[in-house]
């Protein structure tokens, strides 16, 4: 995710709404996204209910893979990144927007 908040800047050209999504508790979420300056929401999904819907949910249920998920307007599946490069992620995800259409700003 420190790609994604360090790469903003090419993002920020779509009109896309960007956030994360963990399992550990709200509280530890909010610290650690306040921790490494996070422009954008992370969610807590410490059930694992959502990670589980969405199969990222890893064998032990405990943590959600690293995957990211392009979701359109009207709510579809628009793109899956499973294998997710930490290191150009946000570079990685503004190309893959310019290539499914994504709207820009």
């Amino acid at each position: 995710m420190n790609s994604l908040r360090d790469e903003m800047s090419f993002l920020s050209q779509f009109n896309v709404q960007v956030f994360g999504a963990s399992t550990d508790p709200v509280e530890a979420n909010r610290e650690f996204a306040e921790r490494q300056g996070y422009p954008f929401p992370l969610l807590s999904d410490p059930d694992g209910r959502v990670a589980k819907a969405f199969g990222v949910l890893n064998a032990k249920g405990t943590a959600a893979q690293r995957w990211t998920f392009v979701i359109d307007d009207q709510g579809i599946i628009r793109h899956i990144d499973r294998k997710v490069k930490t290191d150009t992620h946000g570079k990685d995800l503004a190309e893959a927007l310019g290539a499914l259409g994504m709207p820009k700003r």
